[in-house]
């Protein structure tokens, strides 16, 4: 089963998740299956991720528009990604940065396995923010 995540940092309605919905839906997501959050990437206790990743079961794929979309931490992304492996979950990001990570195939294993060995060695920064979550 898909399951979609959606995630804008502002609550004022100056963005909204709209983008990110339709691009869900047109990847198979079902409107039931969706959970969405209106915080910053930096929090990592938002109830519609805990709620999403809580519905995720083996051999489901969790679906986001953007890598950003998931978190902008890159140490909370890399455990989130090697939490969902474990426990038989795939990820499927579908545009921008990291739009090669599918974790239900061996490449999009592979990708993500590099992209994070890379991070870490670099120690880099947080993920830069995404202009898509300003509809």
């Amino acid at each position: 089963m898909l399951i979609g995540y959606m995630r804008v940092s502002k609550i004022d309605g100056s963005q909204t998740t709209d983008l990110q919905r339709d691009g869900l839906l047109v990847a198979g997501v079902s409107p039931t299956h969706l959970y969405e959050d209106y915080a910053s990437g930096k929090i990592e206790d938002r109830p519609g991720l805990m709620n999403c990743l809580k519905a995720l079961r083996e051999g489901d794929t969790l679906v986001v528009w953007k890598l950003d979309r998931l978190g902008r931490d890159l140490h909370h992304l890399i455990n989130t990604v090697h939490d969902l492996t474990g426990r038989g979950v795939g990820l499927k990001v579908l545009t921008g940065h990291g739009a090669a990570i599918d974790t239900t195939t061996a490449a999009g294993k592979l990708v993500f396995g590099i992209f994070a060995a890379l991070w870490r060695w670099r120690g880099g920064p947080p993920l830069p923010r995404s202009p898509h979550g300003e509809a």
